[in-house]
């Protein structure tokens, strides 16, 4: 992996002056662990196994350079596996629309699958899928598509790699898909909602392989300890860190993970100047700031708070998430030091920022595909409690599973599904 990444500028640079194909594999525009690990892993699996290699598989980070000192968990464990900075690509180093226009993009999403409208002209290049969200939108019979509802994209990623020729798989691929499933499934929690089977299958065939990867509790709380580790950002940082947005048919709505204490981010000293700076520089006309925190039972505790200049609009995205059915996020109002500010204790701690999102669409009006609903309706199923589950304390290892085992049953599964989700 280390040497892989080491030349993928090189190799960009001399298949664009050949006039050769570049095959970029690209997460989705948060850039988080999830996204980033993805985009590594399955580049490197495609250059080791696509035969012959005529194109050159570069993963690309969907951010500029300089926002990646905001993803503190990415940037602990990337660093942990001296997988240095300068070996990554970011978006703002590559011109994928030129490419494209050269004709000799071909462009794999990972953690997401629906592009902006500033990249809509991309979707034409675009031949293989992996997501771990609802489908939202049809892609062409040609595009391979893995649309499936586990707990990480990096799941999905580890059974395309189990699925394919031995040996493949090093450590630091291996490490970092580890690490990645644990912090997106919360540590195989069920308690917190987010972990499958599949997930925990995953990360028992990596342990299986490669047996020296650390305890679960360890690299869990390293990760999780870097990823809310916000000492020494500015509010301006902190909104960019974790940052998605939903369109409307005249208004633009940002919503940002906040990684600490709501009652505490709404007393930082300058936060309305900030706030209104952020939104003005951005044209955001809504902000919503939702925070998580984990017990250590590892279940959730979560706040929002909705901020706004125009009442009128404020008011329209508070009673969307309050009177919201699908899901209810039963929420309490909470006191805040600010009229343009309405702050709540959310009791539906299982809906995530994923399923609050589809709310404020629909509170925005919504947008061709976007519309509040089908999320829920396709939610992940329970945790069914199976001796994966049942026999495994958390705060354990999962126990030893046959790898072979383990293969038959990745690939049983791939098997299964519809040919529409391929």
């Amino acid at each position: 992996m280390e040497r892989f990444l080491e030349g993928r500028r090189a190799a960009l640079q001399e298949h664009i002056q050949h006039g050769q194909e570049v095959h970029v594999v690209m997460g989705n525009e948060a850039c988080d662990l999830d996204s980033t690990v993805s985009a590594l892993a399955l580049a490197y699996f495609l250059a080791k196994t696509s035969v012959p290699p005529k194109a050159a598989f570069v993963p690309v980070l969907n951010i500029p350079r300089a926002d990646f000192a905001l993803r503190t968990e990415t940037t602990f464990l990337l660093r942990e596996h001296s997988i240095p900075d300068s070996s990554l690509i970011f978006r703002d180093e590559i011109d994928l629309a030129g490419l494209h226009r050269a004709g000799l993009l071909s462009l794999t999403l990972v953690d997401h699958h629906v592009l902006p409208s500033a990249d809509a002209a991309l979707e034409e290049a675009v031949v293989d899928v992996l997501d771990h969200r609802p489908l939202e939108r049809e892609w062409a019979p040609s595009c391979q598509l893995t649309v499936e509802l586990v707990g990480s994209c990096a799941t999905l990623v580890t059974e395309r790699i189990a699925q394919g020729p031995p040996g493949v798989l090093d450590r630091t691929t291996a490490a970092l898909l580890h690490g990645t499933i644990l912090l997106d499934s919360v540590n195989l929690s069920p308690a917190a909602g987010k972990v499958t089977p599949r997930d925990v299958l995953c990360v028992s065939l990596l342990e299986s392989r490669f047996p020296e990867l650390p305890p679960h509790d360890s690299i869990y709380g390293a990760l999780q300890a870097a990823k809310f580790d916000v000492s020494g950002l500015t509010t301006e940082q902190m909104l960019r860190k974790d940052l998605k947005t939903v369109s409307g048919d005249e208004q633009v709505l940002a919503i940002s993970g906040i990684y600490m204490d709501i009652e505490l981010f709404l007393r930082r000293p300058g936060l309305l100047q900030d706030l209104e700076t952020f939104c003005q520089a951005r044209g955001y006309s809504v902000l919503v700031a939702m925070t998580v925190s984990f017990n250590e039972c590892y279940e959730p505790t979560r706040q929002l708070a909705v901020y706004s200049q125009h009442e009128a609009l404020r008011s329209t995205v508070c009673r969307a998430l309050e009177e919201a059915t699908t899901p209810a996020l039963h929420l309490q109002a909470l006191p805040s030091p600010w009229p343009c500010i309405s702050a709540y204790a959310q009791g539906n701690t299982l809906a995530s920022r994923k399923k609050v999102l589809p709310i404020l669409r629909a509170a925005l009006g919504g947008g061709p595909g976007t519309a509040a609903g089908p999320e829920e309706e396709a939610a992940p199923p329970p945790t069914p409690m199976n001796s994966l589950v049942e026999e495994s304390p958390l705060a354990q290892a999962v126990p030893p599973v046959c790898p072979q085992a383990v293969l038959e049953r990745v690939s049983r599964m791939a098997a299964e599904q519809p040919d529409s989700d391929k």
